[in-house]
């Protein structure tokens, strides 16, 4: 699975708005008119810029996880990769997601979450973790 960073948010230029407003999947209340309020994506799927950034997912390794193609992860660079975290990592000139795992004798390993794709062995210097997952953005329709 390949992730591939699709830009950073900087709510300082460019905040980005939603309006919250409950769906019936009844029928629609007379009320649904008045239940709209302004949330941010910043507090929705805690954005903190400039360390914060979007990737687009590509390939099914971590499906297990609930991370499918096409997903958008909020990847955040600031916080400290520890093993049990969905990182992003610079592996082989690319980048991947995978869970870091560490094993009882201290080798690290990037893990996939679909039983199809084998764990892989990485040395803990030439480990580049580029961010830690924070949220999954899966859209479940699709044009």
């Amino acid at each position: 699975m390949q992730a591939q960073i699709i830009g950073r948010l900087d709510p300082a230029t460019a905040p980005a708005v939603y309006y919250e407003a409950w769906v019936p999947a009844g029928f629609p209340s007379p009320a649904g008119d008045y239940q709209e309020q302004c949330l941010s994506l910043d507090d929705l799927v805690g954005l903190r810029a400039p360390h914060t950034y979007l990737v687009r997912v590509r390939g099914d390794s971590m499906i297990e996880a609930g991370i499918h193609d096409g997903d958008i992860l909020v990847v955040d660079r600031s916080l400290e990769p520890r093993p049990g975290c969905i990182v992003i990592a610079h592996v082989h000139g690319e980048l991947t997601v995978k869970t870091l795992r560490r094993d009882a004798a201290g080798g690290l390993w990037l893990v996939p979450a679909n039983p199809d794709y084998a764990p892989l062995a990485v040395e803990p210097d030439s480990l580049e973790v580029w961010g830690v997952v924070t949220c999954n953005l899966h859209f479940h329709a699709r044009p």
